[in-house]
């Protein structure tokens, strides 16, 4: 994958292109799931296609203008940078709030974008382009006020701010949520083939502390490392790196640290009592951060966690 700060010009466009053409195509998808049932707000999201679709056009013009008539399909999936979120076919069956909600956020991310791609533009009529697109979109009404006001009852409203907040989460605290979930889980087995295998707390949690501690740099490392958080708006690519490798290593601390416990017997116990708890907390999280139904959500983290947790067992017992 391309860093979104190695895009050239061309490609910038070209990115550009799809991702208008794809936002289009995901608010029409929204409208015609909402036109039975929600016949005023499907006429907003309907709107909202013909604008990016007229967007798509503009730019198009400018790419064939200088670059000719071939345009190279790269989407957003193709360049690091970029939040991640659900494609718009499912989100069109999780209701009316869960589609308001996505492009709330879209209409941030569309801003940011061609802030940033105008900034790294050379060509001073693209550039000038992508300057206005960037003005379009943060001179939107939000579609919480389009929903309110032209359309729709004022109590269908969401504000700018909620946006920024789910951006926020999207971008800022599930990463971290990640490095925690992983750290809890990835490190149950070696710390207990350590503990089967040794009979030793002191061992246990040496090699209990070495995997939490290596896998906090990993994940770390390849979060600092992901983008530069230019694009996505996610903070200093240190700082990120930071908070994800710290978040990972307390997650796996939480279940070394009763090896401290002289008595084994009890340590143990006292561990796989923490590890019980850590896996109802992910659960929770995935169903309350990430859109997970909290059952399936438990049974995915029950049966994952309990997968690793009995590896380190026989392991540790061979």
């Amino acid at each position: 994958m391309k860093s979104f700060s190695a895009l050239t010009e061309q490609e910038l466009l070209a990115l550009a292109i799809s991702s208008e053409e794809d936002d289009a195509r995901g608010y029409a998808a929204f409208a015609n799931a909402l036109s039975p049932t929600y016949p005023a707000s499907a006429k907003v999201f309907h709107e909202m296609a013909e604008e990016e679709y007229e967007h798509r056009d503009r730019l198009t013009s400018a790419y064939t203008k200088k670059f000719g008539d071939f345009i190279p399909l790269i989407r957003r999936a193709d360049v690091t940078g970029f939040v991640r979120h659900k494609p718009a076919w499912n989100i069109a069956g999780m209701g009316i709030d869960a589609m308001r909600d996505h492009a709330e956020v879209i209409e941030l991310e569309n801003a940011r974008f061609y802030t940033q791609a105008a900034a790294q533009a050379s060509d001073l009529g693209i550039k000038d382009l992508l300057l206005k697109l960037a003005a379009a979109e943060k001179g939107h009404e939000s579609l919480a006020r389009k929903l309110g006001q032209e359309h729709v009852t004022v109590d269908a409203a969401t504000s700018e701010k909620e946006a920024e907040r789910r951006l926020f989460l999207l971008q800022v605290i599930q990463p971290g949520l990640v490095g925690l979930m992983d750290g809890s889980v990835s490190t149950l087995a070696p710390l207990f083939a350590a503990a089967f295998a040794t009979g030793s707390t002191w061992e246990t949690f040496l090699v209990g502390l070495a995997a939490s501690v290596g896998a906090g740099i990993s994940m770390g490392l390849a979060e600092g490392l992901s983008d530069d958080g230019k694009l996505t708006g996610r903070g200093h690519p240190l700082i990120r790196g930071l908070s994800a490798g710290i978040m990972t290593t307390l997650g796996g601390l939480g279940h070394a640290l009763p090896y401290l416990i002289p008595d084994f017997a009890l340590a143990t116990w006292v561990a796989v009592i923490v590890v019980f708890f850590e896996l109802w907390a992910i659960s929770w999280v995935r169903y309350r951060y990430m859109d997970t139904p909290f059952l399936k959500a438990a049974f995915q983290v029950a049966v994952g966690g309990f997968l690793v947790f009995l590896t380190g067992i026989l392991i540790g017992s061979a």
